[in-house]
């Protein structure tokens, strides 16, 4: 009783300080106009990047991302971890081409786990529905908020037909290509302003 009362202290002081550690990378002074100005800069040059990434690793993607009536692109995720796990990335909304607004996201986990990763992370609204549900929300977390389905890839090299017709498809690339077998449930997307 005493060991578990002991983890629970310890898994809730970690996910504690992972928190504190986001909050600090979203503030930005208001005096940092130029500095925000960078920032979305940044942020949208590094969304082209990881777009061209996707079409060049995927067949059909580029269609896809042209058809859906949003496209949620955070380009570096990076995730932590040494027992209790957590990550943070920003990223771009755009709708027709153009950029219309910034956000975050966040996620935690628990696990026999260690290391340090990176990767992108692209979420498509297929559906004029799901993309205004998502941007009427005041913080979205997928799988609670909506169900997002991990893209797969079928046997001719282009994304599976079953995959087009959900309403929220996601794609988690890593440097070598589209990682399979991950689970983005548990993302919180927050809109932050830049």
């Amino acid at each position: 009783m005493k060991s578990m009362n002991l983890r629970t202290f310890a898994l809730s002081s970690a996910m504690v300080a992972c928190s504190l550690a986001f909050v600090g990378c979203t503030t930005t002074r208001p005096q940092d106009q130029s500095s925000s100005v960078s920032s979305r800069a940044s942020i949208d040059a590094q969304t082209d990047a990881a777009l061209s990434k996707l079409y060049d690793s995927v067949k059909g993607s580029r269609e896809l991302v042209a058809r859906s009536s949003g496209v949620l692109v955070f380009p570096a995720v990076v995730g932590g971890s040494l027992g209790v796990g957590a990550e943070y990335g920003r990223g771009a909304l755009r709708v027709n081409g153009r950029t219309q607004s910034y956000y975050s996201t966040t996620a935690g986990s628990v696990g026999f786990q260690a290391g340090a990763q990176s990767k992108a992370v692209i979420y498509l609204f297929t559906t004029q529905a799901a993309l205004d549900k998502f941007r009427n929300s005041k913080g979205w977390t997928a799988g609670a908020d909506a169900t997002v389905a991990l893209a797969t890839i079928g046997a001719n090299g282009s994304i599976d037909t079953n995959t087009l017709r959900q309403p929220v498809v996601g794609f988690v690339m890593t440097n070598v290509g589209l990682e399979a077998g991950v689970s983005l449930s548990g993302a919180k997307i927050s809109e932050i302003q830049l």
